[in-house]
């Protein structure tokens, strides 16, 4: 009997830290040939310079939001897949915001590299949990909750965010409700916002469904 609790317990902690199964070999080379459909490269084609990423150390364009960001996920890093782990590195200008958005597959875990940021997230309660962080501080963000950053200080700042998944992926209100083919009426009875509004809003510039699914903070992180 106590064997069969330690058991449960021990796969119910597995469960709760790791978001992506367990790898079944030593590692898979994801395969970027879309037309092959083979998960993993043939080992022995994998060379030194599959697990090597470069690029984190430059910055990336600038969004209107005031957000540049690098993703190091499955997508632009294939020696990531079936690692369980991700990261990205997200820099704001003074002012500079990562709206509100979620990460639906992975828990992050976010180190300010500099500046000073007000970060927080919602949780399914609605209660809200934000603080005010700086240099070196790590600050976490739960599995699929909402959560936002903003760039509070006086100089630029960066963020460096770490995932539990090869591909978190991202998802924001405004994208997912706005940029879909959510019917108006829905919207205007859900929202409380006119035909007008929601054609407002529909005329910026967004992403379009699905096209967020690499993105940190922006949203890493």
């Amino acid at each position: 009997m106590v064997l069969m609790v330690r058991i449960l317990f021990g796969s119910l902690f597995i469960g709760l830290v790791f978001s992506d199964p367990p790898p079944v070999q030593d590692y898979c080379v994801a395969v970027t040939d879309s037309e092959t459909f083979i998960p993993c490269k043939n080992s022995s084609l994998v060379t030194i310079e599959d697990f090597v990423f470069y690029g984190l150390n430059a910055t990336a364009e600038f969004n209107d939001a005031g957000q540049a960001l690098v993703s190091v996920n499955v997508n632009t890093f294939p020696g990531l897949r079936t690692q369980g782990v991700s990261l990205a590195r997200a820099d704001f200008a003074v002012g500079g915001v990562a709206a509100p958005h979620v990460h639906p597959r992975a828990t992050e875990v976010v180190w300010v590299l500099q500046g000073t940021f007000l970060s927080g997230f919602i949780d399914s309660q609605e209660r809200v949990f934000s603080k005010v962080i700086q240099k070196g501080d790590v600050f976490l963000i739960p599995r699929g909750l909402v959560h936002f950053h903003k760039n509070v200080g006086d100089t630029h700042g960066s963020l460096l965010g770490f995932y539990n998944s090869e591909n978190a992926g991202r998802s924001t209100f405004q994208d997912t409700i706005f940029g879909c083919e959510v019917k108006e009426e829905v919207l205007e009875k859900d929202l409380g916002l006119s035909a007008e509004d929601i054609s407002k809003v529909r005329g910026r510039k967004l992403n379009l469904c699905g096209k967020a699914e690499a993105g940190f903070s922006a949203s890493p992180n």
